[in-house]
């Protein structure tokens, strides 16, 4: 056996070790997924809502998963919503932006990121909207504002609570200032819900940034976050160079927020249904026990006015 003999056998051993990388297609049909202690099964995942229970990591869901675990499977219905006309700017760099729908409509099973519907909790009917990251990250675009603007109008209409699952990059480019109009579109929108006197409920979800933090996401009642989900404007490395200061590392994490006002409070995922349910039979006065210190504190307010007069 000569030298290039034994490099090509080498070769060969080399490339048993070093195996090709799976594609994004093979790991998305994996069994499997990867957190802080390497592999994990995804069905454990899933048992734990897609919670490690090691780390604590809330790994980013789909519309459904997040409205499976907000009302419960099978206990809610997904509303249809408005669908402009694709690509109406004939996008085109690498591809265009009808593959790219394509594409995504195809990976998400979704016509467009926003997904829209209605359930109930504690008896309270409430609509519901969310974003999914997997569709072109989640970022907003005419078909989006349409499902935004729609929930907002289904909510005022059936005169139910509106709660939002934000996340995304902001505006989509594909589509630039018809995506860009739709962060007044969707903010003067969320105004009338407002005038309807109807609870606007954030839960902002990793990653929330750009024009969805800065138009209808931050416009809440009470606005709540995950752990650990990314809320921001502007990217770290940008607010670095401006203020040209070291930022510490935990900035702009949903914790770091909550500790500048930014947001009301971190939920952990498990306990969002609860949480969310509670606030809103307060909001609405449909608790029992809200109702009965309620009617005690104006019972005892007349009797203070009534002395007060004698």
């Amino acid at each position: 056996m000569n030298w290039l003999t034994k490099a090509l056998n080498l070769g060969e051993k080399i490339k048993k070790v070093f195996k090709k990388r799976p594609s994004r297609e093979e790991l998305e049909n994996s069994n499997w997924t990867s957190c802080c202690k390497g592999p994990i099964l995804k069905k454990d995942l899933e048992e734990n809502l897609w919670v490690c229970s090691s780390c604590g990591k809330h790994h980013r869901i789909s519309c459904r998963q997040r409205f499976d675990i907000f009302f419960g499977k099978n206990s809610y219905q997904i509303l249809e919503t408005p669908q402009p006309i694709d690509d109406p700017l004939n996008w085109k760099d690498t591809k265009t932006y009808k593959e790219r729908l394509k594409e995504a409509r195809k990976k998400t099973n979704q016509n467009c990121a926003v997904m829209i519907a209605k359930g109930k909790i504690n008896d309270i009917e409430i609509t519901a909207g969310a974003i999914n990251f997997d569709f072109i990250g989640g970022s907003i675009g005419s078909s989006e504002g349409e499902a935004i603007i729609y929930s907002v109008q289904y909510a005022i209409d059936n005169q139910t609570p509106l709660v939002f699952f934000p996340c995304g990059g902001g505006q989509r480019m594909f589509e630039s200032p018809i995506a860009l109009a739709n962060m007044t579109r969707t903010t003067l929108a969320i105004k009338e819900l407002k005038k309807n006197n109807l609870p606007y409920i954030v839960c902002f979800v990793d990653p929330c940034a750009g024009g969805i933090t800065a138009s209808f996401a931050m416009l809440g009642d009470i606005h709540f976050a995950e752990p650990g989900a990314l809320v921001a404007f502007a990217g770290r490395r940008v607010v670095q160079a401006t203020v040209k200061e070291e930022l510490p590392l935990d900035f702009q994490t949903a914790e770091f927020v909550e500790k500048h006002g930014f947001v009301d409070k971190v939920i952990n995922r498990k306990d969002l249904k609860d949480q969310i349910g509670l606030l809103l039979s307060i909001l609405l006065k449909k608790n029992s026990k809200v109702k009965s210190e309620i009617s005690n504190e104006a019972s005892e307010n007349s009797e203070a006015r009534q002395i007060r007069d004698a």
